[in-house]
């Protein structure tokens, strides 16, 4: 695909992902439409983290994707639309999941809908491997059973079938990418390596939930590429495509491995506030990413450990960002 002569939207762009996907495609010569969630600080999240350069290329909109009208004129006159606006915080949906039904699922059913109705050429919608719930296999392919083991798994749940269903109900192209756990620069505290990274900069110890679930950790750059790649392919169009690395950590040795990277002596300390509802806590995410490869062309470039460095360092310039001394949902 030519990115320079597309016009292109990004919903939730001012969010960790979304961020630096909206660097790449400005990068890569897009015209970037940028939808960030309205606040009275006229505040556009990571995107005020952005190179100036990036940011004079951008069209910033805030609003929120719960208002179908707002929704409706940010889609008009784009040929490609990238859904990435959610709410995503799996402890949060324990204490609001009214929120995340009306963000995640009303949300996307405003997104698709105006897609449909404006002509747009190619949707992204974005999933999370967190739809799989516990692994009933591993490595774990897009025929996996969905599990809604939270309040937010369920909501992404549904409105990964409201994306299918407008496919196969009105012929609209959207690709559904699943991104198994990713990290990198920017993203928050509610996350499991910036909790590990910032609590070992600020603390003697690591406070952290359950030790032994596995997760497949994605570098974001390798993760953005998955976003660019699914776009452009034309085998994506109807399908669900993991993307991750096909190799899974337990919390415990990850966060050995960054502590020593960091060549920091600190205790890791289990801390019963941090632990999910015991039928809620997924143990096992391992991606088998065969139809990224297949059919996209996609694979990850970035070791685990090249990734924490880039992203050690960055915390590292970044502390002020962070409160480590609170559990962060």
């Amino acid at each position: 695909m030519n990115w320079r002569s597309k016009r292109i939207l990004i919903t939730g762009a001012g969010g960790f992902i979304g961020s630096h996907l909206t660097e790449k495609l400005v990068q890569s010569g897009g015209t970037v439409r940028a939808l960030v969630h309205y606040n009275s600080r006229n505040n556009w999240g990571l995107i005020e983290l952005l190179p100036k350069e990036i940011r004079r290329e951008l069209e910033v909109v805030t609003g929120d994707v719960q208002d179908p009208f707002m929704v409706r004129k940010a889609v008009q006159e784009c040929d490609v639309v990238f859904h990435l606006a959610a709410l995503i915080a799996i402890p949060y949906s324990y204490i609001a999941p009214e929120s995340y039904v009306n963000t995640n699922i009303k949300g996307t059913l405003n997104v698709l809908q105006a897609c449909l109705d404006e002509g747009v050429e190619r949707v992204v919608h974005t999933s999370t491997s967190e739809a799989y719930g516990t692994a009933q296999y591993t490595p774990i392919d897009e025929r996996h059973p969905l599990q809604g083991q939270s309040p937010y798994s369920a909501s992404k749940i549904a409105a990964d079938k409201i994306a299918e269903s407008f496919y196969c109900s009105f012929g609209l192209p959207v690709a559904t990418i699943r991104p198994f756990n990713t990290y990198g620069p920017g993203q928050s505290a509610r996350a499991i390596v910036p909790t590990i990274v910032s609590q070992v900069l600020t603390d003697s110890e690591v406070k952290l939930g359950l030790l032994t679930p596995v997760r497949d950790l994605t570098y974001v750059k390798d993760t953005v590429a998955g976003f660019l790649k699914v776009a452009e392919s034309d085998k994506s169009v109807g399908e669900v495509i993991n993307i991750g690395t096909g190799r899974g950590i337990t919390i415990e040795d990850l966060a050995e491995k960054i502590i020593e990277l960091m060549g920091k002596d600190v205790r890791i300390v289990r801390d019963a506030e941090r632990i999910r509802p015991e039928k809620s806590e997924v143990m096992e995410l391992i991606c088998d990413n065969h139809n990224a490869r297949e059919l996209i062309g996609w694979e990850p470039q970035y070791s685990l450990e090249e990734g924490l460095k880039e992203t050690i360092e960055w915390i590292k310039k970044n502390l002020d960002l962070y409160k480590a001394g609170i559990y962060n949902v």
